[in-house]
This record gives structure tokens, C-alpha cells and sequence, in this order.
């Protein structure tokens, strides 16, 4: 992308040009909020203008999926956030989405169908790995040509709904010695975020998730640890820093893994 400059237009000023976006980009809240993965946002997004894609966010319109609030119990809760998305949506006639959050995926695609919202939705994984498929974009090594990287597979993103191939045929094409973790995959292993539990404090143990998920990581002698999720990639930065590892470790978003190797 030539002058840097960012292209996000809103659903609202698409449409009263006349216009109708392919695709729309579900932010998510810590995607719009959180500083650390709002980097993750502005990758995705410097992906989809250098492929040219005709995309979307709601911006202001968009609310909370509902997720946290169904994890941790309250359906009542759940069922108001996700109805008044699911107004939006349909007002806007909204066929295809995309998400950077692994939460959003698997509510919007698996929980809004029986309250009314029925759209085709994809994690942005599987979205970039369709992009280079195409001939959309091209990578490089990047600054990661020759790193050992290790992926680590979000819960809802992996066992939840089966997406284990996507991030990693991604990671293959940036030049680097892709590594796996005892417990991947089917057998993955939660980062301690799941479920809610990202907003509560930890319950009686002898460690937390997130260090035990990181000791994994850390033992595959990786520079990089890969993860397709805000939430996960929050837990394992806090792992690495519980075992003052930031100098040597690095944690990133495929997105920014494929941003930085794609010359944007």
C-alpha cells in the first residue's frame, strides 16, 4: 500500500453511496478496544486494501457478540446483545462476515442462527489463506524468514469448529521452521482466557493456564509464537513475560505475521 493510509469505510456510509460491501469485517471488542489487538485489526485491514476488497465494519453500530456473557452464565444477557446484532445485521442485509476473534466465529456463526442470523462466517485465517490461494496477495519471508515458529491453536477456533489447517498452511508459506506443541490440534490446550475466564480472577491451583500453556511453547525452543486469536494472544504475552522471555520470544497474530511479509 503505497501512502499507508488505512481504507475503512462503515456499512452506514457504503450503503447511502449505493453501495454493497463483499465481505463485513467484525471488529470484535478487543479488536476495537484493546491497544494490543487493535495491531491485529489494522493488519487484517492492511490486508483487505491490498487485495482489494470491498469490505465493511459497523463501527459504532457494532455491539458485543454476546460471548462473555453466555460463557459465564447469563442467556438473558447473551439473548439482548445478540438480537439487537442480529437487527443490524439483517437491516443491512449481511450475507458473508469475517473475524479476527475466535469468540465472535463461533457465536456468530454457530449461536446467531436460532435467534435469526444466518450469515456465511469465516475466521480471518481462513479468509487470508483463500486471499494468497488466489493470487490476492504474495508473500516473503518478511522479517521472519527462517524463525522457529509455533502455533498455538485457539479453542474456539480449533476443537470447536475444526479449523486447524488454515492458520497453519498460512504460516508455511512465510519461510520459517513451523513447530508444534505436545498438545495441538484435536489434543490442543486452552491459554486460560476461554469461557469468560478472561474477566475473572483464577481459582485455587498450583499455576495458572496461561504459564502452563506458555512452559509448552517456550519448550519447543520457538522465536515466535503464533496465535489466530486477541484473547490467546494476550495470555501467551503474559506467559512469556511471567518468564521474562520478551527479548528472546515474540508473540503475533498470523495477521501481522502476513502483513509484515507481504509488503504492505
Amino acid at each position: 500500500m503505497e501512502n499507508n493510509t488505512l481504507v475503512v469505510p462503515t456499512m452506514a456510509e457504503m450503503m447511502a453511496s449505493g453501495e454493497t460491501p463483499d465481505v463485513l469485517f467484525w471488529v470484535g471488542c478487543a479488536g476495537s478496544f484493546d491497544d494490543r489487538a487493535k495491531k491485529i485489526t489494522k493488519a487484517f485491514a492492511q490486508i483487505l486494501n491490498k487485495a482489494n476488497i470491498k469490505f465493511a465494519v459497523l463501527g459504532t453500530e457494532e455491539a458485543c457478540t454476546g460471548d462473555p456473557a453466555k460463557r459465564a452464565g447469563n442467556e438473558f444477557l447473551f439473548q439482548m446483545q445478540a438480537m439487537m446484532n442480529v437487527e443490524v445485521l439483517n437491516a443491512y442485509e449481511v450475507k458473508n462476515i469475517v473475524t479476527t476473534c475466535p469468540h465472535c466465529f463461533n457465536t456468530l456463526k454457530n449461536e446467531y442462527p436460532e435467534l435469526g442470523g444466518n450469515y456465511k462466517v469465516v475466521h480471518h485465517t481462513q479468509f487470508i489463506n483463500k486471499l494468497l490461494k488466489d493470487g490476492k496477495i504474495g508473500v516473503e519471508g518478511g522479517n521472519f524468514k527462517g524463525k522457529k515458529i509455533v502455533f498455538h491453536d485457539p479453542c474456539y477456533l480449533g476443537r470447536a469448529n475444526d479449523v486447524y489447517e488454515a492458520p497453519r498452511e498460512l504460516l508455511s508459506k512465510l519461510d520459517v521452521e513451523l513447530t508444534e506443541m505436545k498438545r495441538c490440534k484435536d489434543r490442543g490446550f486452552c491459554c486460560g482466557a476461554g469461557g469468560a475466564q478472561m474477566f475473572k480472577e483464577a481459582e485455587k491451583g498450583d499455576k495458572e493456564v496461561n504459564i502452563e500453556r506458555t512452559e509448552e511453547a517456550l519448550a519447543t525452543g520457538s522465536n515466535v509464537i503464533a496465535t489466530g486469536c486477541p484473547f490467546c494472544n494476550t495470555m501467551m504475552t503474559d506467559g512469556v513475560k511471567n518468564f521474562n522471555k520478551e527479548g528472546e520470544v515474540a508473540v503475533y497474530d498470523i495477521a501481522e505475521l502476513i502483513a509484515n511479509a507481504a509488503d504492505l
